[in-house]
């Protein structure tokens, strides 16, 4: 029976959850220094290092049965139903928006020109009042892009590399990531067309650093590892700004990330405290992927007028409550009855095409 890390699934939530409040954080503080959790962005690199060690842990094992074409289904039923439900809340939120007055006022093409590539998860010409985002309908989205791109480098050719291999190529991609970072105030870039190309940077590292140390048995022991670890990405998040620069963003990737994996990996966690790892694991992808059409409410509520502190942290926190519910009911409603759907449809195909090709033509398709 294959593990499941479930502290590992407790601190994608507790990231998730960090990136959540620090979207709200930056229209509350404007100013990023201000910002409680002004590396929170960073999380996203930490979730590129998780997925690469648990991709290599469920999956490396598994190739002289399963077909790339496989691979690519079961990376699609886990990741695509909530990509779609996100550009459908991005665009009710985007023609609905009450508060955003005229500022988005695109015509109907470029609508439907984002809606169609945001469904595909590709990037799309910028919508009014999106700040030159490439996925203008769901801004998080440009990294589950990236996440795909990995993927397919993965199943294609990075998981027939050796451990030396793959250490060369660990190497060279923390070169470039410590490259990119000197060049750059922070690292808090892909997501917008003038840094778009930095988006490969980001997810090279952290991912194929997390295949290595999966491969190379980097685990840690450790007990209490869910809060200490927690307490860990948060001192990350909320570090200091001053002298700061995008080269110490990568030192945190490069250096600290692969360590609270490693230990995050080497924790176990029971009774009240696993089934918080267990919900704030669940929770973690639909809530990463779905808030961002409401941030872009709130950021609009604000500055349609003024509005006294009470109600400014009044409405973030009914707000952070409600979109945790939310990101619940998404998981347990729609996510996983659409996902269980697929799979058995998958199923099904697979079982009438099975009756109708030859043996040699089976173990054709299960080779490719």
């Amino acid at each position: 029976m294959t593990k499941h890390y479930e502290v590992l699934d407790g601190l994608r939530g507790t990231a998730a959850l960090a990136v959540l409040i620090f979207h709200f954080f930056e229209y509350i503080f404007p100013d990023p220094v201000n910002n409680p959790l002004r590396h929170a962005y960073l999380a996203v690199d930490f979730f590129f290092l998780l997925s690469g060690f648990v991709i290599a842990h469920a999956y490396d094992r598994r190739w002289p049965r399963m077909s790339v074409r496989e691979f690519f289904r079961i990376r699609l039923i886990r990741l695509h139903p909530l990509v779609v439900l996100g550009v459908v809340l991005g665009l009710i939120d985007y023609l609905f928006d009450p508060f955003a007055g005229d500022a988005q006022n695109a015509g109907f093409w470029l609508i439907a020109v984002n809606v169609l590539l945001g469904a595909l998860l590709l990037p799309a010409p910028d919508l009014p009042n999106r700040f030159n985002a490439t996925h203008s309908l769901d801004s998080p989205a440009w990294s589950l892009m990236q996440e795909y791109a990995v993927n397919i480098v993965y199943a294609l050719f990075a998981r027939r590399l050796g451990v030396r291999a793959l250490c060369v190529l660990v190497a060279i991609s923390a070169v470039v990531l410590a490259w990119a970072g000197s060049n750059q105030a922070h690292l808090s870039v892909g997501w917008a067309w003038d840094t778009f190309w930095l988006a490969p940077v980001r997810v090279a590292y952290p991912f194929f650093a997390g295949m290595l140390l999966y491969r190379l048995g980097g685990i840690i022991p450790m007990k209490w590892g869910y809060p200490i670890l927690s307490v860990v990405l948060l001192a990350v998040f909320m570090a200091p700004n001053s002298h700061y620069t995008g080269l110490m963003d990568a030192a945190l990737i490069i250096f600290v990330f692969p360590l609270v994996v490693a230990a995050g990996a080497g924790s176990s966690v029971s009774g009240r405290l696993g089934s918080v790892c267990r919900f704030f694991g669940a929770i973690s992808y639909p809530l990463y992927i779905l808030h961002y059409p409401f941030i872009d409410i709130y950021a609009h509520w604000l500055w349609s007028g003024q509005h006294d502190p009470a109600a400014i942290w009044g409405v973030f926190a009914a707000m952070v409550v409600g979109l945790i519910g939310f990101a619940w009911a998404a998981e347990r409603y729609f996510d996983r009855p659409v996902r269980a759907w697929l799979g058995r449809t998958g199923q099904r195909r697979a079982a009438a095409q099975s009756t109708v090709i030859s043996p040699e033509d089976r173990q054709s398709q299960s080779a490719g």
